[in-house]
């Protein structure tokens, strides 16, 4: 189990206040590329970028491994976002089980879930609250 789910808003706040803290972005490399991804400019670090699944649906065998390599300190604040917040609970229960000890889930992700019309981004998530993000 990971340390709890956390709203974009306070995940935006750690992130801007603690120098330690980092946010995950578990999504696939096409969601990163043609959705957008959380824009940190602004906390002079930029959010780690590592796949929990491939887009065939498949878990990533090296999430763990990758997460570590990537220079991630275990004992840092750790947020992981993915698009709705399913993945990224899953990534921060992984990376507490491996001894992140502060490993968090984004509640509602980066597009949050889909409104009437099937659209996400609009209801709830980083780019509902209107926190910053880019697109390529």
């Amino acid at each position: 189990m990971h340390a709890g789910d956390v709203t974009p808003d306070d995940t935006w706040g750690v992130l801007t206040h603690d120098p330690a803290a980092v946010l995950v972005d578990v999504r696939t490399r096409a969601e990163w590329m043609f959705v957008g991804v959380p824009d940190l400019g602004t906390t002079g670090k930029p959010p780690v970028f590592i796949e929990w699944q491939h887009a065939d649906g498949s878990t990533n065998p090296r999430f763990v491994e990758d997460l570590v390599a990537s220079g991630v300190d275990p004992t840092a604040p750790v947020y992981f976002i993915c698009r709705s917040g399913a993945r990224s609970a899953a990534a921060a229960s992984a990376a507490t089980s491996a001894g992140f000890e502060r490993a968090h889930n984004v509640a509602d992700g980066f597009e949050g879930p889909p409104d009437g019309s099937r659209r996400r981004g609009t209801l709830a998530g980083w780019k509902a609250r209107g926190l910053p993000w880019v697109q390529s």
